[in-house]
């Protein structure tokens, strides 16, 4: 069985309106040159559709970490999506999975294959929420899991990392 050929989604800003995609996406990232952590940063989406929020995401990104080439994402937390987008003159890949993690999305870098990994705070997070979230990941050291990070952990945020590493099955060896 032969399959149509996709026509990728074109992402056009209108000429005369100014687009400044960095007001647009609420989107914190770690500094650090290397990604660290369970996550690199955190984005906060106004919606699940992909196609209305990833142009201004995708341009953030690329502005500060160089060319998108892949995007992928778990297929049942988002709204069907075109399998290409085009941002800013660029084709970016997008692939869902059943098996990514629901709040975790990646970014593949064109220029050295890197991957990024963002948390997805939810988008009917209340903003309180939201914004204590896209701060924790975004912290330089930050090695919180996605859950912690979502506040859905029964840990507290005064917990050591000792403590949280022995709670979560580490180990601290005892003299």
């Amino acid at each position: 069985m032969m399959s149509s050929p996709r026509t990728p989604t074109i992402y056009q800003p209108a000429r005369d309106v100014a687009w400044v995609p960095s007001r647009d996406v609420r989107l914190r990232m770690k500094q650090e040159a290397r990604p660290t952590g369970h996550v690199d940063g955190a984005w906060w989406p106004r919606s699940r559709d992909l196609s209305a929020e990833l142009p201004a995401l995708l341009a953030a990104v690329s502005r500060q970490w160089g060319v998108c080439e892949r995007f992928t994402y778990n297929m049942t937390m988002w709204e069907k999506a075109a399998r290409n987008l085009i941002v800013d003159g660029v084709r970016v890949r997008l692939d869902a999975f059943r098996v990514q993690p629901a709040d975790i999305v990646t970014v593949v870098s064109g220029r050295n294959r890197s991957r990024l990994t963002l948390l997805v705070v939810p988008p009917e997070s209340t903003p309180a929420a939201a914004h204590a979230a896209l701060t924790a990941a975004s912290q330089p050291g930050n090695t919180d899991s996605v859950d912690v990070l979502l506040g859905r952990s029964e840990l507290s945020d005064t917990t050591s990392s000792t403590e949280r590493w022995e709670q979560e099955g580490g180990r601290v060896p005892t003299d």
